[in-house]
């Protein structure tokens, strides 16, 4: 089994602020990260902590993975080395939780075969795909004349959705206007100062955060495909409806990734306030990887 990638897609949110969204891809594995926008000073050198954490990840587990380890390891590794290279390079340690880098992450890895399997003859037209995932990055696999959602993207973004409408609503402004930061960044603190506790796990300098990425292991068969992509991207489906999940998988074949980021900017143009479709920032960054199953 291999990953033969098809098209590939990542837009800034603003072209004059960095991509903090990252992705890497080889023939057995491929990963989309989604760094959380930072909520005051940089900690990091670079453009951005938040671009530094996605960067890192994706750069690290995928080394990881061709040093032929486990997807769980890999995962371990990676957050092991963010952690050193954190506590090595950072300015300051943080004060609060909410200054921590942090990612949210779809990974998706060519699952190996057990021996049993081998001897059994099994696996021979087809395999397993193993997916680990933080936050609201997600995927799409066409298998078997239907799609299949891996992740909870559409969940997360209809919460925070309501969250963006709610806190508008009680300021009396618009969730998505350049001039409103301000308005919201205490309660943006506030539930970032979650992260890495309870349920809500992200990539992060934490090792801690490997036993809390989702998991699932799914067959596929050559011909399949899968799209992976951050939040920002699967906005098209989960916060503007343009699509539903198998209409926006159709579309990333048949029209491409190029043609949908514009499908996807030209609905936020026409709503630059989150009047009508509620969220924190006019525009997210925007990436996605289209591959097929060989």
């Amino acid at each position: 089994m291999a990953f033969e990638i098809l098209d590939s897609l990542s837009l800034p949110g603003d072209p004059l602020k960095p991509n903090e969204d990252a992705f890497a891809q080889d023939d057995h594995a491929a990963a989309v990260f989604d760094g959380a926008t930072g909520l005051g000073d940089m900690l990091m050198p670079g453009p951005s902590d938040a671009a530094w954490i996605a960067q890192f990840g994706a750069r690290r587990v995928m080394a990881h993975l061709r040093e032929g380890e486990s997807p769980g390891r890999a995962l371990r590794n990676a957050l092991a080395d963010a952690e050193q290279s954190f506590k090595g390079l950072r300015r300051r340690p943080p004060d609060a939780q909410w200054e921590l880098p942090c990612a949210s992450m779809i990974l998706a890895v060519e699952a190996r075969t057990n021996e049993t399997d081998q001897q059994a003859g099994k696996d021979r037209k087809g395999a397993n795909v193993e997916f680990l995932w933080f936050g609201d990055c997600g995927g799409l696999l066409a298998r078997n004349g239907a799609v299949e959602v891996i992740g909870e993207t559409l969940v997360k973004r209809a919460a925070e959705a309501k969250r963006a409408s709610a806190i508008a609503q009680a300021k009396n402004v618009s969730p998505a206007g350049s001039l409103n930061r301000c308005d919201f960044i205490t309660q943006l603190r506030k539930a970032r100062d979650f992260v890495n506790s309870g349920n809500y796990w992200l990539f992060s300098p934490n090792v801690a955060a490997a036993t809390h990425a989702a998991r699932t292991i799914v067959p596929v068969a050559p011909g399949d495909h899968l799209l992976l992509a951050s939040d920002g991207f699967l906005a098209l489906a989960s916060d503007y409806g343009a699509y539903d999940a198998a209409g926006l998988m159709a579309a990333a074949m048949d029209k491409g990734l190029a043609a949908l980021g514009r499908e996807l900017r030209a609905i936020e143009d026409a709503d630059p306030g989150g009047d009508k479709y509620a969220r924190f920032k006019k525009s997210d960054d925007a990436t996605a990887v289209l591959l097929k199953i060989a």
